[in-house]
């Protein structure tokens, strides 16, 4: 491994913004057991299906209408 590495004509990574940032989230069991048998009938991880329906709620500008019992 060198001393020192010379990064004057590196450029910024054009994917950085892209990168997933790690959150700390509260869901109920039952959801995340819906999401989790999804996954495993799509043959993904759960995290990433509630990644791609939460990215398509937000391009698709969905809101979530609430409705109290």
């Amino acid at each position: 491994m060198r001393e020192s590495y010379d990064f004057s004509k590196s450029i910024p990574n054009p994917y950085a913004k892209r990168v997933k940032k790690q959150i700390t989230i509260r869901i109920d069991e039952e959801t995340i057991s819906y999401f989790k048998d999804m996954a495993d009938k799509k043959g993904i991880a759960y995290q990433s299906l509630i990644n791609l329906y939460l990215r398509d709620c937000a391009n698709e500008h969905r809101e979530l209408e609430i409705k109290w019992a």
